[in-house]
């Protein structure tokens, strides 16, 4: 896809990757860009640095997503490109006591943010890409979908289950001219990572969140399904998938040497 002309949304757009994305497509020539962020003050901050819209916007609730793409289209015409970028970082335990958690709270919180925003966003786009011939998804999500994450059950399963859609997403819609990309970078220096204990997604050095956001762009215009920004994650892949066992007990190495570290 090419850039120049397009009406793009950015959810999780007011900080970090998402606030690179949207500087990124407005350098590129999009038409329009829309910021959409539950931190709105943020959000029209940035929208305003590159003449843009900024929305309110919980991506966990269908009906603020609905508003989102209803409201850009109306006052700016067809989206091209969504790019479905909000994310949390929540239920980290690096001890980890219990992969099950004490409570459904994260979980679910970590379900609807991290899968049912993507769904969301193409329940309400699909028929309306289908009638004008096409569009594109681009779905933040995380090398933890590809590997896993040490530390936190509920991210590793909610961004594996964000991969598997993206998956059928671009199966289900490729004859329909939609296309999906996949962003999955290791550790970048945002906010969230900021917050979580050190751990192994930062072992291949943290990229800024404008290296992501360049890598995104490379990625888009190539139309590929697994953007990788880190490239290390395409030999970790490869690894996972040729000794399956092996690789779950090195990953259990590197749990136990988090645990040791966090407990003294």
């Amino acid at each position: 896809m090419n850039i120049a002309g397009q009406i793009v949304v950015v959810t999780g757009g007011a900080n970090g990757i998402g606030r690179a994305l949207a500087e990124v497509f407005h350098r590129e020539g999009a038409k329009h860009v829309a910021v959409a962020d539950l931190d709105e003050a943020n959000a029209h901050a940035v929208a305003k640095t590159i003449n843009g819209s900024a929305f309110k916007c919980d991506v966990g609730k269908e009906s603020d997503i609905k508003r989102l793409i209803d409201e850009t289209e109306k006052n700016h015409g067809p989206i091209g490109l969504f790019c479905s970028n909000a994310g949390i970082g929540g239920g980290f335990d690096p001890l980890s006591v219990n992969a099950g958690g004490t409570s459904d709270e994260p979980w679910m919180k970590s379900w609807a943010i991290h899968v049912m925003a993507h769904v969301y966003a193409a329940r309400h786009l699909i028929p309306r890409m289908k009638t004008r011939g096409g569009g594109y998804f681009l779905n933040t999500i995380s090398a933890a979908g590809l590997l896993s994450q040490v530390g936190s059950a509920a991210y590793s399963t909610t961004k594996h289950a964000a991969v598997g859609f993206a998956e059928n997403l671009a199966i289900s819609h490729r004859a329909d001219n939609i296309r999906v990309s996949i962003l999955c970078p290791q550790g970048v220096e945002t906010n969230m990572l900021r917050g979580l204990p050190k751990g192994p997604q930062s072992g291949d050095g943290n990229l800024s969140p404008e290296d992501v956001a360049e890598a995104a762009l490379k990625g888009i215009t190539q139309e590929m399904f697994c953007i990788l920004p880190h490239p290390q994650v395409l030999g970790y892949m490869r690894k996972k998938t040729e000794d399956y066992d092996r690789w779950i007990g090195g990953m259990a190495k590197i749990q136990a040497k988090l645990r040791e570290a966090n407990q003294a």
